[in-house]
């Protein structure tokens, strides 16, 4: 800080001695004077811009405090709104963000110096914003330099064990001599790359911008090109490099592109730009080759935390969150404070050089100078295990996976033998009354040992002689076995989704037979598979049913309940949920066959026949089946107490009214707390059905010619509208058209639901966060009435023609449709007597003159487990978006074929126009908004050009437009 003092004209005024200055600390900032500088900077760093700039006048202190570059980096980053172009300043770029009058540029004016206020902390910030960092490499490095490896010898001595940096990898490259920031800038100006800052937003910049930005900044953490998408962005970028010959086994290449999870990222910065301390995602393993400048590694073993960083693990869902300094702060505060035995492994990577990080090593990366990169991250057999090890729900082995014993509290090794039995009933070791975990730094590992894979060893209080071995067998001893993995949590950290999960490992078990037996090792770690392989052997047992075979142990698809494809049967076993929503699912199901087959609608016949159905119990040890076809509560499950909600006597208690109490009782309440926290039972509802034969549509989508893709639309509007005519439970026959001048009865705990789901919707949609745009989900409230009565009063003044409440499916997605390939022919409806025959008649309805000799036609609708009563509009969405794609001329094949209206109607000719409420897209957005799944999600990844969208409105129309112009008869 400067010792002289400026008056509020800039102008200099003659400076008194050092020795007789007064601290101006104390009187400047009052009672605030007690929290030490680093505390006050954060604070401010939660304030909006014009806050900062008004608590600025305070006092000279403020003004210094208010007035920090990196201070305006943070408040810039968190509120960009618009193209990112970096003004000289961060104050400035962050006036530009707000589009503020060219008046409240400071530009020309001298900032205001005073005396009297010292702050070490300002000075190294300020100290590391210019710090050079020309003699900074670490040519003595202690990683091993390789060349001319071969594949065997990579295997032998490096994959899983340690790093390695190999030269020659890349010589035949187009990108050695091409990726250079002016080659670059000369091809690519104005492409938008991601960046990668400490901001909660998704941040993009043209390249012209960025390089300008790195040839002026001086900011202690600049910002860093780190971007996933850079094929999308700049395809002919992939051409210019491929993946070496040491890391092209990689086992998420089954997965479809917008399937697998990001892996590989062109990454750009300046000097002092980096990436601070981390494991990879997932436990994965990287490489990654330097084209242009020089680059400091830090490497630390699995489970040994670096000096500095503390790991987060929430014990709710597992997710882990890493507080760590920058690159250059830990090298400058932290590295010099380490022993000699306590530093990491160290190189510095030249050009054309690549570097091997094994899985769950912790590594932190310094640029000494503008580098150019690229780096991928892979899964192979040497890694498979702990990837699924880190997706298991739980939060114990994921603490212990990255930072070693430090993650237990005085926990004996006793307990850790006995949770690795995987003891199905009784309090666990696991249950701490914290919600959150802050595993503190080692200081000291001794005896590290990289070669044998241990990675060494560190002891905690209460542990005895446990040792700390990066070993798959010692780490899922950790695993909470009492979870249930189908129905416990994600982590919002993992990877990919738990419907991601369960399709990676399917297509691995059908595509690469000869990795079963690894690919049953991962899925009994992250899905308990062989709890589930337990299950399904009892329920055949008890069917005489054939007993799976080796191929058939694995469940299939990729819904929350396990489902076994076993000889003619599948065998779903209940437990998304827990148990309680599982006796829900099963009750509803046999309720709706029931209603299906008094009323002999013709969707029975694209409906699997159930052959049986019952409830599975565990009790000391032993497997019981009960029989059970719905009707009636179970004996078991009366003296239970397992059960919230008191049923009247009715003949299927655990049908769709009590479903619809049950799902008021949990509605807006958060995951882990609605009954969906993974708590094991020992009662599992199932339901066995003759096994579909054909394929699912997600698995042949892709070469269903136009013609298939309106054959299924015109077979999925016949059958959902034969689903919405069907008599919900209580009601008449006749009453599925009615007159009535206010909502009908039945809607008020449909509606009681919305309401609770309306309660917390903004923090649902933060939560899930991107591609949702985050200026649209601040004008949710403006957009959705908060009493969602108003939906459906939209005609409360005439009286109209009105639908009671429907059954729906909630779930026609491309999972749950079985397609079948045969020969067509004409046929009348009335001749149809199997399922291969009834989609010929729907080819006849397409018009099609012409057909391949062999075509695919749907046969079958799936999984009517999640059947609800409601508006049939809300089976529109998963259809549209899922089945369809979003695709238009599909939806109006289907609405051709539903012939059925979506919206009550006046019996006037009034029209209700100017009504928002009476716009079928409106009802059809506030549904995908109120969604308990990620609906949004999937319509931001479908139009992605809506991310720039400025309103609801926009979206609604872009989406559901259509809708409004589709009438529909009774």
């Amino acid at each position: 800080m400067d010792s002289g003092v400026s008056n509020t004209n800039g102008e200099r005024q003659s400076g008194t001695p050092a020795a007789f200055m007064k601290d101006r600390r104390a009187d400047a900032l009052g009672d605030l004077r007690v929290l030490p500088d680093e505390i006050l900077c954060d604070i401010l760093t939660t304030l909006t811009p014009r806050d900062v700039a008004r608590l600025s006048c305070v006092s000279s202190v403020m003004y210094i405090l208010c007035n920090e570059e990196p201070l305006w980096m943070s408040l810039c980053l968190s509120i960009v709104n618009r193209q990112l172009e970096y003004k000289g300043s961060w104050k400035k770029t962050t006036l530009h963000q707000l589009d503020l009058p060219q008046a409240y540029n400071e530009a020309s004016r001298r900032p205001l110096q005073f005396d009297g206020f010292n702050s070490l902390f300002l000075y190294r910030r300020l100290y590391r914003c210019y710090t050079s960092l020309n003699g900074f490499s670490f040519d003595d490095g202690n990683v091993e330099r390789r060349e001319n490896l071969s594949l065997e010898e990579f295997h032998k001595e490096y994959d899983g064990l340690k790093p390695v940096l190999i030269n020659g990898l890349a010589d035949n490259w187009p990108a050695r001599k091409s990726w250079t920031s002016e080659q670059l800038l000369l091809k690519y100006p104005d492409t938008k790359f991601r960046i990668s800052q400490r901001s909660s937003k998704k941040i993009n910049m043209k390249f012209k911008d960025y390089s300008s930005y790195m040839q002026i900044q001086h900011d202690e953490d600049p910002l860093y090109i780190f971007d996933d998408k850079f094929g999308e962005a700049a395809p002919d970028l992939l051409k210019d490099y491929s993946v070496p010959h040491l890391f092209q086994e990689d086992y998420f290449d089954v997965l479809d592109p917008d399937q697998r999870p990001p892996f590989r990222w062109l990454i750009v910065g300046p000097e002092r730009s980096g990436a601070s301390w981390h494991v990879d995602p997932g436990l994965t393993s990287a490489w990654n080759t330097l084209l242009c400048g020089r680059k400091r590694w830090a490497l630390y073993p699995p489970g040994r935390v670096p000096l500095g960083v503390t790991v987060h693990v929430n014990e709710d869902d597992g997710d882990v969150n890493i507080e760590t300094p920058t690159s250059l702060q830990w090298w400058l505060d932290f590295y010099p404070l380490l022993r000699e035995n306590d530093k990491p492994i160290e190189c510095t990577q030249l050009p054309g050089e690549t570097i091997y990080v094994p899985s769950g090593w912790w590594h932190c990366v310094l640029n000494l100078e503008t580098t150019i990169a690229v780096t991928q991250n892979f899964v192979n057999s040497k890694n498979f295990e702990f990837v699924c090890l880190d997706m298991a729900p739980g939060y114990q082995h994921k603490g212990i996976c990255r930072a070693g014993l430090l993650a237990l509290d005085d926990v004996g090794f006793e307990d850790v033998e006995k949770n690795a039995v995987g003891i199905e009933s009784g309090s666990s070791y696991l249950e701490v009354t914290r919600k959150e975990k802050r595993v503190k730094t080692c200081q000291s590992l001794e005896d590290r040992n990289y070669e044998n894979g241990t990675n060494g060893m560190c002891k905690g209080d209460g542990l005895g002689d446990l040792e700390y071995s990066y070993d798959i067998n010692f780490l899922s001893m950790f695993v909470d076995n009492e979870r249930d993995h189908y129905t416990s949590l994600w982590s919002s950290s993992n990877c990919i989704g738990q419907r991601e999960m369960r399709d990676w490992l399917w297509k691995l078990w059908v595509g690469r037979p000869g990795l079963r037996d690894l690919v049953w090792k991962g899925a009994c770690l992250a899905l308990n598979a062989g709890k589930w392989y337990e299950r399904v052997r009892e329920i055949c047992a008890f069917h005489e049913f054939p007993l799976p075979l080796h191929n058939e142990k694995l469940p299939v698809g990729t819904g929350s309940n396990p489902v076994y494809l076993i000889d003619d049967y599948a065998i779903k076993i209940f437990a998304e949920g827990g148990l309680e929503a599982s006796l829900y699912g099963l009750g509803t199901e046999l309720e709706f066959l029931n209603v299906l087959r008094n009323m002999n609608s013709s969707l029975k016949n694209y409906i699997p026949s159930v052959l049986a159905s019952g409830i599975l119990l565990l009790k000391n040890g032993s497997y019981k089946v009960l029989p059970w076809d719905g009707r009636g509560i179970p004996e078991v499950i009366a003296s239970s107490n397992l059960i919230s909600i008191k049923h009247k006597e009715v003949d299927y208690p655990f049908g769709v009214w009590g479903k619809k109490q049950f799902e008021y009782q949990i509605a807006g309440k958060p995951l882990h707390e609605s009954g969906n926290c993974g708590k094991s039972y020992s009662m599992w509802p199932y339901i066995v059905t003759k096994r579909c034969r054909g394929k699912i549509f997600a698995e042949i989508r892709d070469i269903l010619s136009s013609e298939d893709a309106l054959n299924l639309a015109s077979f999925l509007g016949e059958q959902l509208h034969n689903l919405h005519l069907l008599p919900v439970p209580g009601s008449s026959p006749n009453d599925a058209i009615q007159m009535v001048k206010d909502p009908p009865a039945e809607w008020e705990l449909f509606i009681s639901i919305l309401n609770k789901q309306r309660k917390n919707v903004l923090s649902r949609l933060a939560e899930w966060g991107e591609p949702i745009p985050s200026k649209l989900i601040e004008k949710v409230d403006d957009y959705i009435p908060h009493d969602l009565t108003a939906l459906f009063n939209t005609f409360q003044n005439e009286r109209e023609v009105g639908r009671s409440c429907t059954w729906i499916h909630t779930d026609v997605m491309d999972d749950n449709i079985y397609m079948t390939s045969c020969c067509p022919v004409s046929l009348s409806e009335e001749s149809i007597s199997d399922p291969c025959q009834a989609e010929r008649t729907y080819v006849q309805r397409s018009n099609s003159s012409t057909r391949q000799e062999h075509s695919w036609y749907p046969s079958h609708i799936l999984d009517f487990s999640n059947l609800s009563i409601g508006e049939p509009i809300l089976d529109i969405i998963p259809l549209f978006l899922d089945v369809f794609r979003g695709d238009s001329h599909l939806l109006k094949q289907f609405l051709e074929s539903y012939r059925l209206p979506l919206l009550r109607k006046e019996s006037q000719k009034e029209s209700v126009e100017n009504s928002r409420f009476g716009r079928l897209s409106y009802r059809a957005m506030c549904y995908c908004i109120l969604h308990d799944e990620n609906v949004l999600g999937s319509i931001f990844s479908l139009w992605t050009e809506l991310r720039t969208a400025t309103s609801w409105e926009e979206v609604e129309e872009k989406v559901w437009g259509g809708l409004n112009n589709y009438t529909g008869s009774c």
